[in-house]
């Protein structure tokens, strides 16, 4: 037996349920006969209904009579007044009959007998009927006849009812519950063959009501909508895994009664829902068919199709190899292609079906021009610039999902949609040019940001930045920062044009204003930078990245002079130049668990405290992450650094290098390692080296990190990796969907007098 299906997938359950193609059958039924609207005549019997009569042209059938009409009447009983006198007698008003029904009442309450007229007694066929026993001739309603005061009497109070609250032989039992505990069973499931009962019992475990129940019931009633709604969730479940036939019956079981407490009457039944499954046989494909033209390359459609002969008709696996094809045509040129309904020719003899899918590809496209529409943050020439692709290159919606991304990436639009168009343009080879229709909403373009951050030595620090990212459209953003920390506080402005000329180019200019007082150091700075840079994002995590500037540098610091023995303030004026290139092949940026980066940054500076000191500021840093497990990870890094070219006494304070710290030596205070002077107050150096290795441990949003630190600053020019210093301890993440949030407490290892036992250390991101 064959027969054509329409199988129809539900896409939250994956489940595959068909529906037959019934024809509709037709009967020839001739229209009513149209009666023609009689009007009535104005007579005294006009208000009688009365059946209308047919209308001339009809030709009515013959009705032979049921009984010959002499025979219908002839069984009539003749009525006239010869036979019965009372017909011709007049009617009693209700006057006299009341008048008549008092006195016979107030003579039956004396005793004496009422005077009686043929009228009131009864008759039957002129036979008057018997008095009853109490002398009435017709029973009264009730004990006794109700007069019209008794009538009209209200009714008594409520209170004066009797109220006495009806005794049960078996008093009500007020702890008893009357929750219904139940199980749930399912029988049949382990017939299935291909060993697909233990995924389809488990599946049905996640969406089951009875489960979701947990065991427990108000009532029957909601036992039973529970269980009907399995039954039906189990056959969306089996005619999503291909058994088209299954049979499903439920029921529910009741055990023997658990007697009570104390000997008391048997009260509950142990309640099992019953599901009984007979899945029957699993169809599957006799032959795949795919109604499309043809394509370039030729097995475009056929290739990325997986499904094959032979294997179960799976609603899973039918979604995802349509979808499969859905996603790969627009990636290969074919902007407008559209999947048809699919169909199905199920054969229950064999237990096979015929899949067939219609497929229209459209027309083969090339990109062609950008148009824009909406509310506007910028026009179509700036749109043209986030795009990776060029006027005549094959269509790629890869390709398109990444200028939507890049668009959404500006932070200029509160919603924003790439659509193809076609133009009809030929672009040769078979194909038609097609135009990019960008949809934009501006949205707000102002922003409030804040930060917060405590370290030892460092103290509290608060970051506050105000943000217009479009005052010099396009993407010409005006950024406002203030520092308020215990240790630093500054105000800046910068200038930031975002996709200069290019796609992720950055282009900035800085000015800001700083004071800090440090151990190492108070200043008062002034700085003014431009800088141009290639640099990753939370979107778009660069493999390779670079940045290039110059910077000019006016501050007054102070140092120790251990000629004078005391410390000393001094002006500096610097200008430099500084460029950096980045290697980045770990997963994550904020939060790496593979691969490594390699970082590499130079700064020819020269200072022009007295006389020109022209140096270079170098440093390298290197990070590794190997994944030991899913939840643990190990992470190390190493940092060099060095400065050539003048002595450290040539050197602004600021411009040396320090070590120690939440993002340096952990178990240290900030700036803490190193040179120093007399007053053990660090003076800084020209070289340094740094090494950190952690193990970091996940549980769900949370953390756990042990971290072992190294590190130390020379006042050579070369590090020599001596007389290393080193802090350990352990750390607390929360991860969030913006980062980790982190929490490192540590203690110098080896601690000399002066050195806090314990740091503590709060930022956003990974130490390293």
């Amino acid at each position: 037996m064959r027969r054509r299906q329409r199988l129809i997938l539900s896409a939250s359950l994956f489940g595959l349920a068909w529906t037959g193609a019934a024809a509709a059958q037709q009967t020839d039924v001739a229209p009513p006969a149209v009666v023609p609207t009689v009007e009535p005549q104005a007579t005294e019997t006009q208000n009688i209904a009365a059946p209308t009569p047919p209308p001339p042209e009809a030709q009515l059938p013959e009705v032979a009579p049921i009984i010959p009409d002499e025979e219908f009447k002839s069984a009539i009983p003749p009525i006239s007044a010869e036979d019965d006198p009372e017909l011709d007698k007049p009617l009693e008003s209700i006057a006299e009959f009341e008048r008549r029904q008092a006195e016979a009442a107030k003579a039956k309450a004396a005793g004496t007998p009422a005077e009686t007229t043929a009228a009131d007694v009864p008759q039957v066929d002129g036979t008057p009927v018997p008095a009853l026993a109490d002398g009435d001739s017709v029973e009264a309603i009730g004990d006794a006849p109700i007069s019209d005061a008794e009538l009209a009497a209200p009714l008594p109070p409520l209170g004066s009812f009797d109220v006495t609250p009806v005794e049960f032989a078996e008093p009500e039992d007020k702890n008893e519950t009357r929750t219904i505990h139940y199980a749930v069973k399912v029988n049949g499931l382990a017939a299935a063959d291909d060993g697909t009962d233990a995924d389809l019992a488990d599946l049905f475990d996640d969406l089951s009501a009875l489960h979701d129940g947990d065991g427990k019931a108000d009532n029957f009633a909601m036992l039973r909508a529970r269980l009907s709604a399995d039954s039906e969730l189990m056959s969306r479940i089996l005619a999503s895994e291909g058994y088209y036939d299954a049979v499903v019956e439920t029921r529910i079981d009741r055990g023997e009664a658990e007697a009570g407490a104390n000997g008391a009457a048997a009260r509950n039944r142990s309640i099992t829902a019953v599901i009984d499954v007979k899945p029957g046989v699993r169809y599957t494909f006799s032959d795949i068919v795919i109604d499309a033209k043809p394509t370039i390359p030729p097995g475009l459609i056929h290739d990325n199709f997986p499904l094959v002969i032979g294997e179960p008709i799976v609603a899973q696996r039918v979604q995802g190899a349509e979808a499969a094809i859905a996603l790969k045509l627009p990636q290969e040129g074919y902007p407008f292609a559209k999947i048809g309904q699919r169909d199905i020719l199920l054969d229950g003899d064999t237990g096979k079906g015929l899949y067939t899918l219609p497929v229209d590809i459209g027309a083969r496209g090339r990109f062609g021009g950008i148009e824009t529409t909406g509310k506007l943050a910028f026009d179509a020439e700036h749109v043209d610039v986030l795009a990776r692709f060029k006027r005549g290159d094959l269509y790629d919606s890869r390709k398109v999902d990444d200028l939507r991304q890049a668009l959404v990436a500006t932070g200029l639009f509160a919603t924003v949609a790439v659509e193809p168009q076609p133009t009809g343009e030929s672009a040769g080879d078979d194909s038609e040019y097609v135009t990019m229709l960008v949809t934009q909403q501006a949205g707000p373009p102002r922003t409030i940001a804040a930060n917060a951050g405590y370290g030892t030595g460092q103290g509290i620090r608060l970051e506050g930045s105000w943000t217009h990212r479009n005052f010099f459209p396009p993407e010409g953003a005006l950024i406002a920062r203030a520092v308020a920390g215990t240790k630093e506080q500054s105000l800046g402005v910068t200038m930031r044009r975002s996709n200069a000329g290019r796609r992720d180019r950055t282009f900035e200019l800085i000015t800001e204003a700083t004071r800090s007082r440090y151990n190492a150091f108070n200043a008062i700075t002034g700085r003014v930078a431009a800088r141009i840079s290639y640099d990753s994002t939370p979107i778009w995590q660069k493999k390779l990245t670079y940045a290039f500037g110059a910077e000019l540098i006016a501050t007054r610091e102070d140092d120790y002079d251990f000629a004078l023995g005391q410390r000393v303030n001094d002006f500096y004026t610097i200008v430099g130049l500084n460029g950096q290139v980045g290697i980045d092949r770990t997963d994550n940026l904020l939060d790496p668990t593979k691969g490594f980066r390699l970082t590499a940054r130079v700064e020819p500076e020269g200072s022009l405290a007295g006389r020109f000191s022209p140096y270079a500021r170098t440093q390298v840093d290197a990070s590794g992450y190997y994944p030991v497990t899913d939840s643990i990870v190990l992470a190390g890094r190493v940092r060099v650094g060095s400065i050539v070219g003048a002595a450290r006494e040539r050197l602004a304070p600021s411009r040396r290098f320090y070590a120690g710290g939440g993002g340096s030596v952990r178990g240290f205070g900030y700036q803490e390692l190193g040179p120093k002077d007399p007053n053990d107050d660090p003076i800084g150096g020209r070289s340094l080296n740094e090494a950190a290795v952690e193990a970091r441990y996940r549980f769900g949003n949370y953390g756990i990190v042990g971290f072992l630190d190294a590190g130390q600053v020379y006042r050579g020019s070369t590090p020599d990796f001596s007389n290393l210093r080193f802090g350990a301890g352990i750390g607390g993440r929360f991860y969030t969907n913006f980062g980790p949030m982190r929490l490192d407490i540590a203690t110098p290892l080896g601690r000399r007098p002066g050195e806090a036992r314990i740091t503590v250390y709060v930022s956003i991101g990974q130490a390293f």
